[in-house]
């Protein structure tokens, strides 16, 4: 019996050969297919050296986004050409946050993605999540509200179901936590005032910031919304917590119910 490939993640689930550990050897080819193999080989570490001079030489801005994709590709799959695999990331999800937002499922639907590989982008992505909540970290929210919008749309915008996530915060305003209290399906989820408010008392939190998704990509905020915001007011106020927002995050944008005047 021919024994497997050895998988050096070390499962076995995996294609054998997802980080390109095991492309064919030149030695098992001759004559003009090794010089074709060595030539392939030689072109794409050139050009991985070149993009990496532009980018150490001029940041980011030298790169288009499948370039700065394809270069943190190098290091997940070191033995593979990963411009085509970058540019099918991008025409799949749109946008270097949509790559980042989608599921590992999702993600390894694309040629060239195996679990491993899914697997490093969630991390990166989780990475980026950490280093924008800390940013809010010990500050009062309502003086840092860029950072506010951006760590929300960082963390929602790209969910493919309805997430309702609370922002408690302290007398002085400062984040004492950050709790997604329910999800939901496509378009809805269930949001219960008085468990809104309970979870409050139990952190001792004097104000909220409410933030739900619309997986639609469309923020405008609807009737529901509203009214829900609404009852969510009329219940937190006579315990002395105040609601000083409900935002809605969409895939390219957001909208403040208090900025809008609804509440």
């Amino acid at each position: 019996m021919t024994k497997p490939p050895f998988s050096p993640d070390g499962d076995d689930s995996q294609p054998a050969d997802e980080r390109g550990f095991f492309a064919e050897q030149p030695a098992k080819r001759s004559g003009l297919g090794i010089q074709a193999a060595q030539q392939e080989e030689a072109h794409y570490h050139g050009h991985r050296d070149r993009l990496r001079t532009r980018y150490r030489d001029h940041g980011d801005t030298a790169l288009a986004d499948y370039e700065i994709l394809e270069l943190l590709l190098f290091r997940l799959i070191p033995r593979r050409d990963t411009k085509p695999i970058a540019k099918a990331l991008l025409e799949r999800f749109g946008t270097l946050a949509g790559v980042f937002g989608a599921s590992p499922t999702l993600l390894q639907e694309v040629k060239g993605i195996g679990e491993s590989v899914a697997f490093d982008l969630k991390l990166i992505s989780t990475v980026a999540h950490r280093t924008l909540k800390s940013e809010l970290k010990g500050k009062q929210v309502l003086s840092s509200w860029s950072s506010v919008i951006d760590y929300c749309h960082a963390a929602m915008a790209h969910e493919t179901r309805e997430q309702f996530r609370i922002l408690f915060l302290d007398k002085r305003n400062a984040l004492i936590a950050d709790e997604v209290q329910q999800t939901g399906t496509v378009d809805h989820t269930p949001v219960y005032p008085r468990e809104v408010v309970k979870r409050a008392l139990e952190l001792s939190a004097t104000a909220l910031i409410l933030v739900h998704n619309h997986p639609s990509g469309d923020p405008t905020p609807s009737r529901a919304d509203i009214d829900m915001t609404k009852m969510i007011i009329e219940t937190a106020k006579p315990l002395g917590i105040t609601v000083h927002d409900h935002i809605i995050i969409g895939k390219d944008g957001h909208a403040s119910l208090k900025g809008l005047r609804l509440i």
